[in-house]
């Protein structure tokens, strides 16, 4: 492994962003794995949070919005960026299984994750105030419970966040913070045209870590070779 993947590619315009994810395959938004490059290390620290077209935090919807990458907690319950054509293989590696239903009569999917998907599943692109409404989740002492099932549904690859939706007062005028915006992970794939790879968890994997090996550095392959191990579930 000769480590060409590193921290030296600096991108500033969004446009510049997505084609290195599109080299790349696989980008999280922070710098979670050694010798690895993420958006952050990438780009101006300046640029952050300055509600400019260079703003890489507000790429990060743009991406999966436009079909540029999938965009959920993907690895490690943190964000991750993953390009269309490498998706089909991370999805298909690290699911827990298609059938959600049976999931969740199995053991592998809490309760409140489940109730949650079938929210989701309801209404595509469902954002988090609506959704915390939906399933009687709205007070504070069930924030806790919320998030924690939010980021089980996206580590199990069975959910991404696919925008964001803006609060705004009676005017029209923004007001507030944000609302995170989901979609399943099939109807996502389906409206960006993105098709399912019918292997095995153990062949997705082989893919998945034939394709790092001539760009990762020892250590961050060791990392994606524990972190994308195929999950217990079903095909």
């Amino acid at each position: 492994m000769n480590g060409k993947i590193q921290n030296e590619v600096k991108v500033t315009y969004f446009e510049e962003a997505a084609d290195y994810i599109e080299r790349i395959g696989i980008l999280p938004l922070a710098s979670i794995i050694p010798d690895y490059p993420s958006l952050e290390s990438i780009t101006a620290k300046e640029n952050w949070h300055s509600d400019t077209e260079l703003d890489p935090w507000s790429w990060r919807v743009r991406f999966p919005l436009e079909g540029k990458a999938a965009y959920g907690k993907f690895f490690k319950k943190k964000a991750v960026l993953v390009s269309p054509e490498w998706f089909p293989w991370v999805h298909a590696c690290l699911n827990i299984g298609t059938d959600t239903e049976k999931c969740y009569r199995d053991g592998l999917l809490s309760r409140t994750a489940w109730e949650l998907y079938q929210l989701i599943d309801m209404d595509q692109g469902i954002d988090t105030r609506v959704l915390r409404e939906r399933a009687h989740m709205k007070a504070k002492e069930d924030k806790k419970a919320f998030d924690n099932a939010v980021i089980e549904l996206q580590d199990a690859l069975l959910i991404v966040i696919s925008g964001v939706k803006h609060k705004v007062n009676e005017d029209g005028e923004k007001n507030g913070w944000n609302s995170t915006v989901y979609e399943t992970t099939t109807n996502w794939m389906r409206e960006n045209g993105i098709k399912t790879v019918n292997v095995s968890k153990e062949e997705a994997h082989k893919e998945l870590m034939s394709r790092l090996q001539d760009s990762c550095s020892d250590k961050a392959y060791a990392f994606f070779g524990k972190y994308s191990e195929p999950r217990r579930g079903f095909l």
